[in-house]
């Protein structure tokens, strides 16, 4: 099996037309997530499965469970996984908070897509997560951040931190350089203190 690093380059990706989460956000998001090797992952909106697949390179020893509603979606979660020859992710097609039922005490949990149950979605998350574990949101609108920080903030037992992230990609146009854009994001870092 081929050895892969964090950050595989999107073109390595079997998208179709489901949502992915890109390659410097899929690292940032990572990174915030300090995954180990025997960690049980949540990945949450799993899209394509990006972040599922790279989770599961990493918690080699442990699984990573893929919740997503689209059909479409799931079956690239699955084509994308067996195309990196991973074995350790479940998937479960469900729109969260149902389907979260099937999951075990979790180390980390990543939020990519809430489809508007975000409380919900962090109620059932915070009896599944074990202390000092972490709940990772990719926050496009400014609503959903802030639904995000007004619900931690209710929370004593958790500390958090917010970045934004912009991306730029420049492409060659004629003798000129020029950036192009791609949407800011909010990642919001949740931590379950002890």
């Amino acid at each position: 099996m081929k050895k892969y690093t964090v950050g595989i380059p999107d073109e390595e990706f079997i998208r179709g037309k489901v949502p992915m989460t890109k390659e410097e956000i899929r690292i940032l998001t990572l990174a915030k997530a300090r995954i180990e090797r025997e960690d049980m992952v949540a990945d949450i909106g799993a899209g394509t499965g990006s972040i599922s697949c790279e989770a599961a390179l990493q918690a080699t020893d442990g699984k990573v469970f893929a919740i997503e509603r689209k059909p479409e979606g799931i079956e690239l979660i699955k084509v994308n996984a067996e195309k990196f020859g991973i074995e350790n992710l479940h998937i479960i097609q469900a729109e969260a908070p149902e389907g979260m039922e099937q999951l075990p005490q979790l180390d980390r949990a990543i939020i990519g897509g809430s489809g508007s149950h975000l409380e919900p979605i962090l109620d059932q998350l915070d009896e599944l997560l074990k202390p000092e574990g972490r709940i990772i949101l990719n926050c496009i609108t400014v609503q959903t951040l802030m639904q995000c920080l007004n619900y931690m903030r209710t929370k004593e037992n958790y500390s958090y931190e917010t970045i934004q992230v912009q991306v730029n990609h420049w492409e060659q146009v004629g003798p000129y350089d020029m950036a192009k854009a791609a949407n800011p994001i909010f990642i919001v870092t949740c931590v379950k203190n002890k």
